[in-house]
């Protein structure tokens, strides 16, 4: 008797494991998908995403890169360089820019050492390349028309540099300290 109870036993287990996963299969053939098919469905990204790098520009639109060259200072893995150049206004810029987003790890120092809010970082990340040397930008391809995440910041405006004026020619502002009257 007991013989017969294990063989009827070890039937139904054995019956009932062959017959669980056709059940677990059948409970997920009537829900809903979760995979998200990607070229087609983009998962809107939080506004503070790291993605991509851009160079805005101030609200009277010029670059607001000043190329003090704190971004590059400040990058771990030293991506990017430039070159600074003064305009005949007074006006500092970045003569030529460029980026490898090859090395880029998008950790966002560049965007807090920048004084200018110049360099900021975008949650677009589309940016694969089959050739390496396509992922370093060049400073018309980082440049956009607009201000970025402070679109009202102007930079000349704040710091009370001259532009076209000379220094300590602006309202409240002091002429400039001559550096040798701090000698003793």
């Amino acid at each position: 008797m007991d013989e017969r109870n294990g063989f009827l036993k070890n039937m139904v287990q054995g019956t009932t494991g062959l017959m669980e996963p056709f059940w677990v299969t059948l409970k997920h053939l009537f829900r809903k998908p979760i995979t998200e098919q990607y070229p087609e469905y983009k998962r809107e990204l939080p506004p503070r995403a790291r993605g991509r790098i851009v160079l805005t520009r101030s609200p009277d639109k010029e670059e607001r890169c000043v190329a003090c060259q704190l971004c590059s200072a400040a990058c771990p893995v030293s991506c990017i360089s430039m070159q600074s150049a003064v305009r005949q206004d007074g006006r500092r810029y970045a003569e030529w820019f460029r980026i490898n987003f090859g090395r880029c790890i998008f950790c966002g120092l560049c965007e807090e050492a920048c004084p200018t809010l110049a360099i900021q970082l975008t949650p677009d990340f589309e940016m694969s390349e089959d050739d390496p040397l396509k992922l370093i930008y060049e400073k018309h391809q980082l440049l956009v028309d607009h201000g970025g995440k402070d679109p009202d910041y102007d930079f000349y405006k704040h710091a009370g540099v001259a532009v076209g004026r000379e220094p300590g020619t602006h309202d409240n502002e002091h002429p400039a300290a001559n550096p040798k009257t701090n000698f003793p």
